[in-house]
């Protein structure tokens, strides 16, 4: 009978590698992407050891019109709503991003959904948010109209006020 060698990698049963990749200490984070792949979960606070990302141009079609931005290629679709909202003059919960005919959410990743320099993506204000804003603006001005009316009444109150003690004096 032969005797059967074990080999040690480095590697644990319950978490597969250690943080460093070689068999340390440190525990590495995991999560789960929607397409089903365990990945190291990403820690936007240390970038030590890390590749740098660099920087795309993304093209960002909003009506008739086509803005360029250039954004960190590891962003998310949500800072590159904040990073539209000026050129735009859309809020960014008011906006629905499109890449690839599907909407993105703004917690999805630029490079992890595909998006690469000069990728085209489409901007679209979201109907719901432009009746919210219609309704909110109504309410606004019936609002500042029962304000003035309110004002007028108080100025001819005063001035009556003013009448009556001319009369008792």
């Amino acid at each position: 009978m032969m005797r059967m060698r074990t080999k040690t990698t480095g590697m644990s049963p319950v978490n597969g590698i250690t943080g460093n990749g070689v068999g340390g200490s440190e525990v590495a984070d995991w999560e789960l992407r929607p397409g089903g792949m365990l990945v190291q979960k990403r820690n936007p606070d240390s970038d030590g050891g890390a590749i740098p990302a660099h920087t795309i141009r993304v093209r960002v079609k909003h009506g008739s019109n086509y803005h360029e931005i250039y954004i960190n290629s590891q962003a998310s679709f949500g800072e590159l709503k904040k990073l539209l909202a000026a050129p735009t003059g859309l809020h960014p919960q008011d906006q629905k991003l499109f890449f690839k005919d599907k909407e993105r959410d703004s917690k999805a990743y630029l490079d992890i959904v595909g998006v690469k320099d000069r990728s085209k993506i489409v901007l679209v204000e979201d109907p719901t948010s432009q009746e919210r804003r219609y309704l909110e603006m109504r309410k606004n001005a019936k609002m500042e109209k029962a304000a003035k009316s309110i004002s007028e009444i108080s100025l001819e109150v005063d001035k009556l006020a003013g009448q009556v003690l001319l009369n008792l004096q």
